[in-house]
């Protein structure tokens, strides 16, 4: 991929960052806030690193005005926050908890007052822990309780904030939550994955068919869904069959259904041969696709497989393993460094699933960071990837793309969720002992691109 020296972003463009509520907030019984699958999974011995847990994390709950005033200093234009459901509902349903809603409006009038743009991502992956308890994502209900609760949001917030994303992530939410159990609930099914799968998308729609109800007209309401270009090591059939089963699985499975209203044909036959189906009733996939104003695209790697009987991807039994050429760089978690990727990523969905504007909603890199001895957290890795990764988003926009936007994950060092504490993918260094912020080399740098809005 060509690198130009000068990389100059469109007017206007949206230059913020990210966290996600139960990876940052801490104060996990604060104001009758009840618990939620997360708490009751990194409570559980052997689930996450070290048994570590989000009781704590940033304590952003209670620091939120000085997170704030450091983004502010830093420049940022906009904060993609989460809404921590059991804030509002403790019990997944009913009337909110005002004291919850207090904190985001808090939240957002610190931002407004800061100039900073509000992007609101109603779940985030900590459903109440008494909605898990009746069926969570596998029943058809939770659908209709995600839907009550984003109607709440929206009359408490929707005055102060235009931008409005349902869901981050179902794909993980649904395969690795309820299919592998890497992650809470920890359930371990195919067919509970994609009844999960399937209630996430319903509960997308009803979501959308809630915020629009609520919402001024010019709000603007979305998704969030990671994706990754998907490419076979060889060009031989076996090989070419493999990556698209994977991109199927991977991508379609949510494109399909939010964009198109229906599943992918071939991933439908290959789970009905693994004795597999969503539970589809009528009128399902209308709710589903209904029109949505822009899509949330969370980035990190790209994937390169092969057909192999020693299958990566044991939960679908795809018949594919991944394949990473020798002295390909990862980062901290291992994934693969593939910045043209997202030009590719960016590309093939504008021309698949568009006319549709797309945000980066995430995009970023943990590194073994660390606190030198003068006090400064020097992570020339993350500059290297965040620049390579922007140069990628600029020469989608030169093919065409409609990008309106980059969210940097993460602001903050935080819980990374099975990690624990033991990956930092913040451009802010967290001491957990004392929850001092250090702003690391990468966020002064990013505070000068986003002030130049775009590359020198």
């Amino acid at each position: 991929m060509s690198q130009p020296s000068d990389a100059r972003f469109p007017d206007g463009f949206l230059w913020g960052t990210a966290t996600a509520s139960y990876q940052v907030e801490g104060a996990v019984g604060a104001d009758g806030r009840g618990a939620s699958i997360w708490d009751t999974f990194s409570h559980t011995p052997g689930a996450t690193f070290h048994g570590d847990t989000g009781d704590v994390a940033c304590d952003q709950y209670n620091r939120v005005a000085d997170d704030v005033a450091l983004m502010a200093e830093l420049g940022v234009r906009a904060y993609r926050f989460s809404v921590a459901w059991p804030r509002i509902q403790p019990d997944g349903s009913g009337a909110p908890l005002e004291a919850g809603l207090d904190y985001y409006r808090r939240l957002v009038a610190l931002l407004r007052d800061a100039s900073i743009e509000p992007a609101v991502t109603l779940y985030h992956w900590d459903l109440p822990q008494a909605l898990q308890d009746r069926g969570g994502w596998e029943s058809r209900e939770t659908a209709d309780r995600f839907a009550d609760f984003a109607q709440l949001v929206a009359e408490a917030l929707g005055d102060e904030v235009g931008t409005w994303i349902t869901l981050n992530e179902p794909w993980v939410s649904s395969f690795m939550g309820y299919g592998t159990g890497e992650h809470a609930p920890g359930i371990a099914s195919l067919d509970a994955a994609l009844r999960a799968a399937h209630h996430l998308h319903l509960a997308h729609g009803k979501a959308v068919q809630a915020l629009r109800a609520t919402l001024a007209s010019t709000a603007q309401v979305g998704i969030t869904l990671n994706l990754s270009p998907v490419r076979a090591v060889t060009g031989e059939p076996a090989d070419v069959a493999a990556a698209t089963r994977v991109d199927g699985f991977l991508n379609r499975w949510f494109l399909d259904p939010v964009r198109r209203g229906r599943y992918p044909e071939d991933l439908l036959g290959h789970f009905a041969n693994l004795g597999s189906a969503p539970p589809v009733e009528d009128g399902d996939l209308e709710i589903v696709s209904a029109p949505i104003d822009f899509l949330g695209v969370n980035y990190y790697s790209a994937r390169t497989v092969v057909a192999s009987a020693e299958d990566d991807t044991s939960l679908a039994r795809l018949g594919a393993a991944d394949s990473v050429a020798p002295g390909t760089p990862v980062t901290a978690m291992g994934w693969p460094i593939v910045p043209e990727g997202l030009t590719e990523l960016l590309v093939r969905v504008a021309r698949d699933y568009g006319p549709l504007p797309l945000f980066v909603t995430e995009n970023g890199a943990a590194f073994h960071d660390y606190v030198d001895p003068d006090g400064e957290v020097q992570d020339p890795e993350r500059v290297a990837y965040l620049e390579a990764h922007f140069r990628a988003a600029h020469a989608a926009i030169a093919e065409g793309v409609d990008l309106r936007g980059y969210f940097v994950w993460s602001f903050l060092d935080n819980f990374e969720w099975a990690e624990g504490y033991s990956k930092r993918f913040g451009i802010v260094y967290v001491d957990y002992g004392t929850q001092r912020r250090i702003p690391k080399h990468s966020a002064r740098w990013y505070s000068r691109v986003v002030a130049a809005n775009g590359l020198g």
